[in-house]
């Protein structure tokens, strides 16, 4: 099943590469050519968070329950995240740079995307930090339920603010871009999902190792 899923998410990724670039220009001056990196950029911001939302879900799931198979979810899911968020901050950097002359504007979305990602780097930290495994599941789970409110605060930040950043009702492509911008978008979840149930697999046999181990 892993498999499956990467194969056929990367096969779409890659479907979806080639024709993207080979959509033609925007009939608009400063983003013509620029505005291709929106269909990496919105798929690797909502595959991120996606990815916290499963690490939030995951975190109540395990405080509920205590069952480290809650926290490894948990923590598989953040790592990928944290790479997305960390995806969308770069290709939104260099929209930016083409869009408003400047890598770096301190835009209210920029921002709270910033907080976001210092925000889960905080919650690997965390994790990375404490030797004992029932205090780091438990620590970890309770920081990420506060964490993930920076999610939302990201989403909406454009619309409570003002905000150079488009909302996504502002996005007016045709449909044959919106159609590839599905696309891709589902080419991110398929990957993700594929990595979540290996790196999941992965983690709950490390456990179960150590487990043996001390015995």
């Amino acid at each position: 099943m892993k498999l499956i899923l990467f194969v056929l998410g990367f096969v779409i990724l890659a479907y979806g590469t080639v024709n993207v670039y080979a959509l033609p220009p925007l009939n608009a001056p400063t983003i013509a050519e620029n505005y291709r990196i929106i269909f990496f950029h919105v798929p690797a911001a909502i595959s991120s968070f996606l990815a916290f939302s499963v690490t939030f879900a995951s975190s109540l799931a395990y405080l509920r329950k205590n069952k480290k198979n809650f926290d490894i979810l948990a923590e598989s899911s953040a790592r990928f995240g944290f790479v997305m968020i960390t995806a969308a901050i770069l290709s939104g950097s260099i929209w930016a740079k083409v869009a408003w002359g400047t890598y770096w504007h301190w835009d209210p979305r920029q921002t709270f995307t910033l907080v976001l990602w210092f925000a889960f780097a905080a919650y690997i930290a965390l994790r990375a930090s404490i030797d004992d495994e029932v205090q780091k599941m438990k620590y970890s789970s309770v920081y990420s339920i506060f964490a993930f409110f920076s999610v939302p605060m990201t989403y909406f930040s454009s619309i409570i603010f003002p905000s150079l950043h488009p909302t996504t009702s502002e996005l007016s492509f045709d449909f044959i871009r919106a159609l590839f911008l599905i696309i891709m978008l589902l080419a991110f979840v398929l990957i993700f999902l594929s990595y979540l149930l290996l790196d999941y697999s992965i983690r709950k046999r490390e456990v179960m190792l150590r487990t043996t181990t001390q015995l």
